[in-house]
């Protein structure tokens, strides 16, 4: 589900818009003179953040939730937990990952977490399998199956299996249920990705390996197929206590904006992905151009990506060409480690836009609604469980669209708000980490009651 990480080059941004380019204007934009600071380098990760607690999350939903999943975790002490997925940084699984496993070990449930490894080969052919199970056209080739089974059975040979739930997480590594011996064990299928329109190959090669699961999991009611298995909705979720998430300081916010060269005298429109086509960010670029020749506004797009996505830097290339020398179009590349800049550019927003066309869930638009922020949305995958047309955001379908979306709420600041403001309270009622944890426990004392195949 995501891509390959790519360290921030310091000179990402002033580089391409050197001091006299930044005074030549685009051709459907007025002149802007002032000049962008080159913005430092994060070359190295920070310090982990501390861990949150259960407790923490009191202040936010009340005690009577968390008193809740300590109840239901009690039946389930003693009992162990390895969740299975393609990488360890970059994207929505990994970062779900981050913050659900050290929960689920204070309520003890004791969970692990494995990434499987792959070579370029094996992951080149586990992003063609996502594409095509959202949509694309794949011709599935023997060489590609060849391929998916000898690094899924490489990694099945390396990775010991002896919890008492396994838990295995989208397509990369859904062929490690071959791993499973007769035994007490429930073997879990998460999938995170958009199923409702699969390739007929790429799914029915994946298929039998998903009817060996005990149970699988989706992000939407219209990502379920026909299987002999039980099926869960879980929506993904984020956790409001995060770096990415949590309150952070003005000053820190103008901060990150001084270093970007981001005016916030003027509207700010942002989109947070991976430079991914699923996302559309050339879209992004478009739609934004369409919508400036009505109102003064500035573009952010910052992404970045993860170790099982080789395309970023060709969709990078294709994202700075379609900018050209624009001056109010800012490209960010940023590694997975700046969750806080993240967190005060979408707090700095004035809209942010989540124009993907094929989409799992979508956490970048979890994120934004939990900030209050009014957000334009692709109407597809999970995005509209999220986002209720004109009650908690906007959907839309195209470029013209999405325009038309921007320059409807740059214009309309009062209604702007008032979506910010349902939008911030629905992700509060469905999708914040502790509502997963309680999805969770549910879900493996279901299993644990009704015994495995």
């Amino acid at each position: 589900m995501e891509p390959v990480e790519q360290q921030v080059q310091s000179d990402s941004i002033a580089a391409e818009r050197s001091t006299e380019q930044s005074a030549v204007s685009a051709p459907d934009a007025p002149v802007r003179t002032e000049r962008r600071r080159k913005p430092r380098a994060w070359e190295t990760p920070p310090a982990p953040a501390p861990p949150t607690h259960l407790d923490d999350y009191k202040a936010i939903v009340g005690t009577a939730e968390i008193d809740e999943l300590k109840f239901l975790a009690r039946d389930l002490k003693g009992k162990t937990v390895k969740m299975v997925n393609s990488t360890a940084v970059g994207g929505g699984v990994a970062e779900m990952l981050n913050h659900l496993v050290p929960l689920l070990n204070e309520v003890e449930v004791s969970t692990h977490w494995e990434v499987i490894t792959g070579g370029n080969d094996f992951f080149e052919v586990t992003k063609a399998f996502h594409n095509a199970l959202q949509g694309s056209e794949y011709n599935l080739a023997q060489h590609a199956r060849d391929i998916f089974l000898m690094h899924n059975e490489q990694n099945r040979q390396r990775i010991q299996f002896t919890e008492d739930f396994i838990v295995i997480h989208d397509p990369q590594p859904a062929a490690l249920i071959r791993a499973r011996e007769r035994s007490p064990q429930r073997w879990i299928w998460r999938c995170h990705i958009d199923l409702s329109s699969p390739s007929r190959e790429v799914w029915g090669f994946l298929r039998p390996f998903i009817e060996q699961y005990d149970a699988a999991i989706f992000s939407s009611q219209s990502f379920a197929r026909q299987l002999p298995i039980p099926q869960y909705l879980f929506y993904p979720c984020i956790d409001p206590l995060s770096e990415k998430n949590k309150d952070v300081e003005e000053s820190f916010i103008q901060h990150v904006c001084d270093e970007f060269g981001i005016d916030r005298s003027r509207p700010i429109v942002t989109q947070v992905s991976r430079f991914d086509r699923a996302k559309d960010p050339v879209g992004v670029v478009q739609a934004f151009k369409q919508a400036r020749k009505y109102v003064d506004c500035q573009l952010v797009l910052a992404g970045g990506g993860a170790s099982d996505d080789p395309e970023g830097a060709a969709v990078l290339k294709e994202v700075k060409d379609a900018v050209g020398q624009d001056p109010d179009i800012i490209i960010l590349e940023l590694p997975p480690w700046c969750a806080l800049e993240i967190n005060a550019l979408q707090r700095a927003s004035t809209i942010i836009v989540q124009k993907s066309i094929r989409e799992g869930f979508g956490l970048t638009v979890t994120e934004a609604l939990w900030k209050g922020k009014p957000t334009i949305a692709g109407a597809v995958g999970g995005i509209p469980n999220q986002i209720i047309h004109k009650l908690t955001g906007a959907l839309v379908h195209s470029v013209d669209g999405c325009a038309y979306q921007i320059r409807y709420l740059l214009t309309h600041p009062e209604f702007a708000r008032q979506l910010g403001q349902n939008g911030r309270e629905h992700v509060k009622e469905n999708f914040l980490m502790s509502t997963n944890v309680r999805r969770w426990l549910l879900l493996l004392r279901v299993l644990l009651a009704g015994g495995a195949k």
